[in-house]
């Protein structure tokens, strides 16, 4: 694949994202698990496990997001609020990689907590009206101390990436743009409106990561808030409104293309 100058980039990645920005994508991706709901508040609980417990086989993910979601009755907010002790019995033996039942029932407690003073998780990373900074790093750095602002189990920090430990925060990230990002294709949801699509930091894992040093957006493949941040910055000389929409041409181009 030989690309030629930044017309020609934004050209091949445009064309990406016109390719993977489809529903088609959704059946496969973790971003299926929000999908099946249509209540705000559900689709940013089950939203938020599917990105949290996404690393390792798609398929894996997807059937362990789904065993949650049987286990919270399809209706995770009125779960999140309602449950009683014995309703999480099944919780106790749940074992995702190294997230296991201790994160879980944290998570869960922790989301209670929270929903019984808010009406959306949006408010967890941006307390006030209106998020005003140029990119969501502290958004998310609020998030993460916010999180873990109550009584938690200390291996739990570790399920919740920062960049003040300059993670690239992937999984967060994407989380993020599932929620953001307004577009007419039909994956991402669009429904919180104090960050705005432009603010969003690119979703970046080893293998985007490799796919733009081959592309000549980073220096090197490094997977951290620096190169993150840097890939943003590039991407938005492409589409400054929305540059978050290249994780669609990235990712396809790591994953399905493996370029």
């Amino acid at each position: 694949m030989s690309v030629t100058g930044i017309d020609g980039l934004k050209k091949l990645l445009d064309d990406k994202i016109r390719l993977y920005n489809q529903p088609y994508f959704i059946d496969k991706d973790p971003i299926r698990i929000p999908h099946a709901f249509s209540k705000k508040q559900d689709i940013e609980i089950s939203g938020l496990f599917a990105a949290i417990l996404a690393w390792g086989n798609r398929t894996t993910i997807i059937n362990n997001c789904n065993k949650l979601m049987d286990w919270m009755g399809h209706a995770p907010h009125d779960f999140i609020l309602n449950h009683k002790d014995a309703d999480l019995k099944p919780f106790v033996h749940f074992v995702h990689r190294t997230f296991n039942a201790t994160d879980l029932l944290y998570f869960i407690s922790l989301l209670q907590w929270h929903y019984k003073q808010h009406n959306s998780l949006e408010d967890a990373f941006v307390p006030s009206k209106k998020y005003t900074n140029d990119t969501v790093e502290d958004a998310l750095i609020h998030f993460h101390n916010y999180f873990f602002s109550i009584e938690h189990p200390e291996r739990t920090k570790k399920h919740i990436s920062t960049p003040s430990r300059r993670s690239a925060c992937k999984r967060i990230n994407m989380y993020l743009r599932w929620m953001v990002r307004k577009d007419t294709s039909g994956v991402d949801f669009g429904i919180w409106n104090k960050i705005q699509p432009r603010q969003l930091v690119c979703p970046l894992d080893v293998h985007v990561a490799r796919v733009a040093q081959r592309l000549g957006l980073l220096a090197n493949n490094n997977s951290n808030w620096q190169n993150a941040l840097q890939l943003t910055y590039h991407l938005r000389e492409f589409n400054r409104e929305d540059p978050a929409v290249y994780d669609f041409a990235l990712f396809g181009l790591g994953m399905a293309e493996r370029f």
